[in-house]
């Protein structure tokens, strides 16, 4: 275990503050460079960064250099497309889960407005049966409208 059990992060002990996911940074360049969004977006990039770090392989390392230093340029090219690809299926479940977020969205407002809609012509209808009994005229919305 790389850290004592008990240990909190303000008594960590120097040079662990280092250690990071080796994929956490060419996926944040991968994604600024294909999206636009994600320049202006923050949870989006947050979301997508996300989604796509979970589909590689985690790389903790201290420093990127020992990483790449003992790297063939082929290997390098492997990470490379493994992040490209990650990014892009990121990207396009992230969207797609936005659709669907906003079509969810746009009915339960659609049925807001009907039940709305349905509760006001309960009560005008009360109201008119209500008028009725007592003996009162109730104007007609209808024809005072035309």
């Amino acid at each position: 275990m790389l850290l004592g059990a008990g240990r909190r992060r303000g008594e960590l002990p120097s040079g662990v503050d280092s250690i990071h996911n080796y994929y956490e940074h060419l996926v944040l360049d991968e994604i600024a460079h294909v999206s636009e969004r994600s320049h202006s977006d923050g949870e989006f990039l947050a979301d997508t960064a996300c989604v796509a770090l979970n589909h590689l392989p985690p790389r903790y390392i201290r420093h990127d250099v020992d990483m790449t230093f003992f790297m063939s340029t082929e290997d390098l090219q492997e990470i490379q497309n493994k992040v490209h690809s990650a990014v892009a299926k990121a990207i396009a479940y992230v969207e797609e889960r936005e659709a669907i977020r906003a079509e969810e969205d746009a009915q339960h407002l659609a049925e807001e407005q009907r039940a709305t809609e349905i509760a006001a012509a309960a009560a005008a209808a009360k109201a008119a049966e209500e008028n009725a009994e007592s003996g009162e005229l109730v104007p007609d919305n209808d024809k005072i409208n035309d």
